[in-house]
């Protein structure tokens, strides 16, 4: 359902403009208004390949904690999780910590590693995020919070973004809101190139509606400064919804792209104008398991694939007309040979898929880094 915003004005003819002219981050061109979000444990290489194969314009990787990406030596696994492929270009790097001394490092070894914008966590509402003074903590320390800034944009070349993620604040608190403020306004003084800005506070988490009359409040107070929405973008309507009525340069699609890639390519047609196209059916879903599969088996090799493509399987199967027996059918996955079966089983016939969004749990703790 496409959610009405009180308080935003924005024409038809102002957004149609802004939706036919690619905004940029920095020096870095973002083809359309639709990206995808860092993921914690999720927006690895071959989830970001196949939303850009899809249209999303930019995707960020998963947050990573600065002091480990310092030294994250030549073990697979480790360097798996800074992969980056030659065709997801543009691709941001998302570092999240508590001492301003350990960003430098970390963020001129994602630069080296090809990620093209280095964007940093302030948003994180988990616990024992919280509890180590990092992501959104740090909302409620603005001295700190801008000394990181300053210090990542130092460390990495001119050429290369800084961005960072936020929520609207720690709490509805006048003190956490006049925090946001001061970080969202330092925070581009310092050379911030654009700000992702999450309409729930820290305390919500991830209960509650986002507020989009908030994110309307700050691109106005914006103006040219890039700032992209995030925060209950579950289906196409809802992304156009928050382009439509916050004036917002781009949205960031988070939990909703999760085992649904085709939401970029269903949002951009509402974008261009055109009908939104049908939920994928059986066929085209079959045949991007199968590719995300194959991604994940090169990334990372057959054993742990298998059992990283559960938390993915997962959310695909909610596209499918039997979910729950699907669902329960991937759990059981582990190796290549037992995704083929489940394949081949629940996907040989084709037929019309069914459309996620109607699932969606608004109070679940998904590991979003938003």
């Amino acid at each position: 359902m496409v959610r009405p915003v009180p308080g935003a004005h924005v024409t038809e003819k102002g957004v149609q403009k802004r939706w036919l002219s690619p905004f940029s981050i920095g020096g870095v061109a973002i083809g359309s208004p639709v990206v995808q979000a860092a993921l914690s444990g999720y927006s690895d290489l071959p989830m970001r390949v196949l939303a850009r194969r899809f249209g999303a314009a930019y995707a960020l990787c998963e947050v990573l904690l600065d002091t480990f990406v310092t030294v994250i030596g030549s073990d697979r696994r480790n360097l798996a999780r800074v992969a980056v492929a030659d065709e997801e270009h543009p691709v941001g790097g998302q570092l999240m910590g508590a001492n301003p001394d350990d960003f430098p490092p970390a963020a001129r070894r994602l630069v080296a590693a090809g990620f093209d914008v280095i964007d940093i966590n302030f948003g994180c509402p988990v616990k024992k995020v919280l509890g180590r003074c990092r992501g959104g903590y740090l909302l409620g320390q603005p001295e700190t919070a801008l000394e990181i800034v300053a210090r990542v944009r130092d460390a990495v070349p001119p050429h290369v973004p800084v961005t960072l993620k936020m929520r609207r604040g720690l709490d509805d608190s006048p003190e956490s809101a006049d925090n946001f403020w001061a970080i969202f306004d330092g925070a581009f003084a310092r050379g911030a190139a654009a700000i992702t800005v999450h309409g729930r506070t820290v305390r919500q988490k991830y209960v509650g509606p986002s507020s989009w009359e908030f994110l309307a409040a700050v691109k106005r107070h914006a103006g040219t400064r890039v700032v992209i929405g995030s925060g209950d973008l579950f289906s196409p309507q809802a992304c156009v919804a928050m382009l439509r009525e916050t004036g917002v340069d781009g949205v960031s699609v988070a939990r909703g792209a999760i085992g649904n890639p085709w939401i970029f390519s269903r949002t951009l047609a509402l974008v261009r104008g055109e009908p939104e196209p049908p939920p994928p059916t059986l066929h085209e879903q079959r045949d991007v398991l199968r590719e995300h599969f194959r991604l994940a088996v090169e990334l990372h090799g057959e054993d742990r694939a298998g059992r990283s493509m559960r938390k993915f399987a997962i959310k695909y199967a909610r596209l499918h007309p039997e979910p729950i027996a699907v669902r329960d059918a991937f759990v059981a996955v582990k190796v290549n040979a037992d995704w083929q079966a489940v394949l081949e089983r629940f996907y040989s016939v084709d037929g019309p898929g069914r459309d996620p969004s109607a699932d969606v749990d608004e109070t679940a703790d998904c590991a979003e880094s938003a």
